[in-house]
């Protein structure tokens, strides 16, 4: 068996790495890994210190040399030419786990939040489809937008107006582009959509997380301010946040991709209430002088702080349409007929995902 997974040194492609390689190692002959250079950090040191860290599952750490056997990394300038190293290899099973989450609403930001999300699959399509048995795009779950009520597998056919954010349109076209982009090379696409990432719940270290976002940078925003001044924070008594374990999301992908499902969301079956979630976020920070409200705050209804103005004009802008958003349930059937979710209490695993984060000092993995 031939993979090549994108996205192996983010949050979520990592610990796919680590899933597919525990549960496939006897059949993976090889799996391709295109990386970027970063810094002084070739894409060959990238891979290396995300397999030899501290924080890999034991599996990897005891056949760390035969699983380098098995790797072949692939510098990012050349990925786009498969010919010049896969020769007449067939890749089982191609994983697009690499994406750009910019929860901007910015109108500026939209060109290249597409690019880098629309554009970039359809360059890797086709640059791989003649070379790919199987393609599978790992999507979002946020793609169906702010649409409300039970929200199913199939997102075929929802609509284009309720997207809380660029991010959010482009990863629902780049579904639409890819399955009717399949239909005309007949090549099987598989679409998998994890939600919120949250750190780990099952595999050791326990809430462990290689990039803190979203819920994270709410908790390291108030962590990090010195100062006491009061905040309003606007959400409202229905709406939560739907938010999974990295490691649970991973395994599920490894699991999936060799099965006739087509589209799945890897969610919880349960949201998390915003208001008590926030309370857990901010008691796990220790900060304590915020209030609730449904009402709108920007700089024409005024502030009531710096802070409070500070927050609003940051990540509240950004985290703002989720903190509003309409109640919704997920329906998880046939995830937990892959692998069931495990049982555990959502607010008190926020407040120790939150807490793990702070020892860290918030401080995202440099691989």
């Amino acid at each position: 068996m031939n993979i090549l997974l994108t996205g192996a040194t983010g949050t979520l492609g990592s610990r796919v790495l680590f899933s597919l390689l525990e549960q496939r190692f006897n059949t993976i002959e090889r799996i391709y890994l295109p990386v970027r250079k970063k810094a002084t950090l070739t894409p060959d040191n990238r891979i290396n210190n995300i397999i030899s860290s501290e924080f890999a599952p034991a599996f990897i750490k005891k056949n760390k040399a035969e699983i380098n056997s098995k790797i072949i990394v692939i510098n990012a300038d050349d990925f786009l030419q498969p010919e010049n190293y896969i020769s007449n290899t067939k890749i089982d099973f191609f994983i697009h786990s690499a994406g750009f989450v910019n929860l901007s609403t910015d109108p500026n930001a939209k060109q290249e939040i597409f690019k880098e999300n629309l554009q970039f699959t359809k360059d890797i399509f086709n640059a791989f489809y003649a070379h790919t048995t199987k393609f599978i795009y790992i999507s979002t779950a946020f793609a169906a937008g702010n649409i409300g009520g039970l929200i199913q597998n199939d997102y075929t056919q929802l609509g284009s107006e309720n997207y809380r954010n660029h991010y959010e349109a482009s990863k629902h076209a780049s579904e639409k582009f890819l399955i009717e982009a399949g239909k005309e090379k007949n090549i099987p696409i598989q679409i998998l959509r994890p939600s919120v990432l949250g750190g780990n719940i099952t595999e050791t270290p326990n809430y462990f997380i290689s990039k803190y976002m979203v819920f994270y940078l709410f908790a390291k925003f108030f962590n990090n301010t010195t100062s006491d001044d009061t905040v309003r924070i606007t959400t409202t008594a229905t709406t939560g946040l739907n938010i999974i374990p990295t490691d649970y999301a991973a395994q599920v992908i490894a699991k999936v991709i060799s099965t006739d499902i087509e589209q799945l969301n890897i969610v919880h079956s349960t949201e998390t209430n915003m208001m008590k979630g926030i309370t857990k976020i901010l008691d796990a920070v220790d900060y304590k002088n915020f209030t609730f409200t449904e009402d709108l705050i920007n700089a024409s209804t005024g502030f009531s702080s710096k802070l409070e103005a500070f927050y609003y004009e940051t990540i509240g802008v950004h985290l703002h349409p989720y903190m509003t958003s309409k109640p919704h349930e997920w329906d998880t059937t046939l995830l937990e007929s892959i692998l069931p979710i495990p049982e555990y209490n959502l607010e008190d695993y926020l407040t120790e995902t939150v807490a793990f984060a702070k020892g860290k000092k918030f401080r995202n993995q440099k691989w």
